[in-house]
């Protein structure tokens, strides 16, 4: 402006002296036209720029309202208007519940005919649930189609999967499996495949564009990894990552639309972002705006039918070590209670390694809890330590969230953990030792039907695999050293590999959790996942299985959502919940 200006004044200064450019067009008239078209040029690019860098107007949440006050762990599910639908998992009951969004304690709603029957999806008109009756991870299974207010719950032809929703009018539903989306009619009927991704990716938080013409879901390429949300047309085109230039979120899940469909609210990093659906001036795509800073972690958010309130879960993350007292049959604090997970006994049964939970930071201590030492540091998240045979190592696995895990190796002592194998690209997980500490033998991802079982021979450091391990993980070595017991990719088998006939035979089927040797190496402890609320133990000698412990009246936590090993009295160790989840409800105000 000040050039234009400058230009003016200039033109009316040698309006009498200056030259003729052009035939019958006065110097003065010359120059004025200059100048106002340099100011109208900067007057444009002055807007531009303000439209281009202005800040984008922020919606707005506030007045966060406590809705229960019973702390038991629970999830929000959906809302019709005036009710919320929730899932609880709590001592006294695992299933659906139903409250008022005006607040009060949840009514239970026992509409689920089975305890392994998972909750996906509200539908528009807030009749029916889609749900999977799962097992594994991610909880993989048939998927029904369950009435809200009573009636036969139906299986939707041969579908399974282990996320989906309605589509908004309710003719469809689409659904994820493997690596893969698909999408059917509201009856199972006439399933196709929309997209596949990266296989052993993990599609999940899966939900509709209220126009029905897009999905977004969260996209996770491994157990260990972060989520981020994608975007495909019904018909399979223009997949593509959202938010990809965003930076600093740990995760992207939960997603849902707001009633008037301007915005796409989510989770990212224990925090609510907003999305909004409009492209900014000349066509600049819309950036996540952050919503909330609570001191405590949420998870939702679902948008009120009315446009007015977002309901989430605020939670406290806390475990109480447990053991299982197999004479009284108490459950008694351990260690004091302190929140760990993973923890693993030496062979001399002196010392123990843990990893805190939530921290996530590896430690040894006296079984007392005397001489505790830190052995890893932020950012390393150290999973599964597992001593050596004469207690000089411990061995664990490690994420750093953009590779594939490691194994490492450190010194009860303190040090830098070693890299096991650092040439080697694949997945190593879940290490175990031989029993005389010459090998240590590890799998690969869970739910990867292509990982093997390899072993490691520590004095001439040559690697080999296990026969007939494709699929299978989560390896365990017998006591004895005779037998090797593992996992197959879904949770549904327990196997175990004799090394003196090179076979695999069937142990148990069911759904698996957390296997683990008995110190005289005659039976094999584990969870069972199909929400029984029990530990098992199968007799390695005749396949023999009975129930150990009961766990209805017990809800876990961790990392994985729960964790079991056996002490070397035999006694059960867990980490029970200690922490708090209720549902609160935030004003919601748009720009």
């Amino acid at each position: 402006m000040a050039f234009a200006l400058e230009a003016l004044s200039d033109s009316g200064m040698t309006a009498s002296t200056g030259g003729h450019a052009h035939l019958g067009e006065p110097a003065s008239s010359r120059g004025i036209t200059i100048g106002v078209v340099a100011l109208l040029v900067l007057l444009v690019v002055g807007a531009v720029s303000y439209f281009w860098m202005r800040p984008e107007p922020v919606p707005k949440v506030s007045n966060f309202v406590q809705l229960t006050h019973d702390g038991q762990p629970k999830f929000l599910v959906g809302t019709e208007g005036s009710r919320l639908y929730l899932g609880l998992i709590n001592r006294q009951y695992t299933g659906m519940a139903e409250m008022s969004t005006a607040g009060g304690e949840p009514k239970q709603l026992p509409i689920l005919p089975s305890l392994n029957m998972n909750p996906l999806s509200l539908s528009p008109d807030g009749s029916e649930l889609l749900v999977t009756d799962g097992h594994g991870l991610p909880n993989t299974g048939p998927l029904w189609s369950v009435p809200v207010l009573g009636g036969s719950p139906r299986r939707l032809s041969d579908l399974e999967g282990y996320d989906g929703s309605w589509s908004p009018d309710g003719k469809q539903l689409a659904y994820s499996y493997g690596s893969s989306l698909f999408v059917a009619k509201a009856d199972g009927s006439e399933s196709r495949k929309v997209v596949s991704l990266k296989d052993p990716s993990i599609l999940a938080s899966l939900v509709w564009s209220p126009d029905g013409k897009q999905f977004r879901f969260s996209v996770q390429e491994r157990l260990d990894l972060p989520s981020f949300y994608w975007e495909v047309s019904t018909d399979g085109t223009g997949l593509h990552r959202l938010n990809a230039d965003q930076p600093g979120l740990a995760y992207e899940c939960c997603g849902h639309w707001t009633a008037d469909a301007k915005y796409f609210v989510f989770l990212g990093g224990d925090q609510i972002w907003a999305l909004p659906q409009k492209a900014r001036f000349l066509g600049k795509q819309p950036k996540p705006l952050q919503l909330t800073s609570s001191p405590v972690p949420l998870s939702g958010p679902i948008p009120s039918t009315d446009g007015k309130k977002l309901f989430v879960t605020g939670r406290t993350v806390r475990g109480e070590l447990t053991r299982y007292d197999l004479k009284s049959g108490r459950f008694e604090p351990f260690l004091g209670g302190i929140s760990a997970d993973f923890v693993a006994f030496s062979n001399d049964g002196q010392w123990i390694a843990y990893v805190s939970f939530p921290e996530e930071v590896l430690w040894r201590s006296k079984v007392d809890g005397s001489e505790r030492l830190q052995l890893t540091y932020p950012p390393a998240r150290p999973y599964l330590p597992r001593w050596s045979p004469d207690g000089k190592t411990i061995a664990f696995y490690e994420t750093s969230g953009v590779r594939n895990s490691k194994v490492y190796v450190v010194s009860p002592d303190g040090g830098t953990p070693r890299l096991l194998l650092p040439d080697d690209p694949n997945s190593q997980m879940d290490a175990n030792w031989s029993p005389d500490g010459s090998k240590i033998i590890f799998g690969g991802n869970s739910g990867n039907a292509v990982d093997i079982i390899r072993i490691l021979d520590l004095a001439t450091h040559q690697i080999s695999t296990v026969p007939g391990s494709q699929g299978l993980f989560s390896p365990r070595w017998s006591p004895d050293g005779k037998y090797v017991a593992a996992l197959n990719s879904d949770l549904t088998k327990l196997f175990l590999f004799d090394f003196k006939t090179q076979k695999w035979t069937e142990l148990a089927k069911g759904s698996f959790g957390w296997p683990w040797f008995s110190k005289d190496g005659q039976y094999l402890f584990f969870q069972d996942a199909s929400g029984t609320g029990a530990l098992m133990r199968v007799r390695v000698s005749d396949r023999a299985i009975e129930k150990a412990v009961d766990l209805k009246s017990f809800t876990t936590v961790g990392f994985y959502g729960g964790w079991f090993t056996g002490a070397p009295d035999g006694s059960p160790i867990m980490l029970r919940n200690a922490g708090t989840t209720d549902i609160y409800d935030l004003d919601w105000e748009e720009p």
